[in-house]
């Protein structure tokens, strides 16, 4: 299996009413997070890596939605749990947000292998139930992010 790329996207799916989709990851259990993933190649566009990450993770088709870049880039240490999926001595993880806007909650249908169940909750307590502290800094942020807000 070929190494991870240490460059990924994390995207906040929200309604209007700011209810954000959370996924229960498979492992380990108990950790909550919006869609994230790593490009799948050196030159996979960020916009075409999000698009393809939530349509694995949840089933939903960004084509039917405002999907756009937050423009906001997180770098990070890998967790050590993780590292093993990445070359040797790759250690840190550049991570660009986006967000998609969804008129309503949807049903989704999480990838089994990387997701145990969703939930959706009210954008404050979505940022306190996500273990990533750069996931809970982006959907803190969402109420300026709004379409219309300034």
């Amino acid at each position: 299996m070929p190494h991870k790329i240490p460059v990924s996207v994390l995207v906040v799916i929200y309604t209007p009413a700011l209810d954000v989709l959370l996924l229960e990851r498979a492992e380990p259990p108990g950790f909550w997070q919006s869609v994230t993933g790593s490009c799948d190649a050196p030159d996979e566009p960020l916009a075409e890596t999000a698009r393809r990450e939530v349509w694995e993770e949840t089933g939903i088709d960004t084509r039917q939605y405002l999907l756009s870049d937050w423009h906001c880039t997180n770098e990070y240490d890998i967790y050590l749990r993780w590292r093993h999926r990445y070359a040797p001595g790759v250690t840190r993880n550049t991570e660009h947000v986006f967000g998609l806007e969804l008129p309503e909650r949807v049903p989704v249908t999480v990838a089994p292998r990387e997701h145990l169940g969703y939930l959706w909750l009210p954008w404050q307590e979505a940022a306190q139930k996500c273990f990533s502290r750069s996931n809970s800094e982006a959907i803190a942020s969402l109420p300026g992010r709004r379409r219309g807000s300034g």
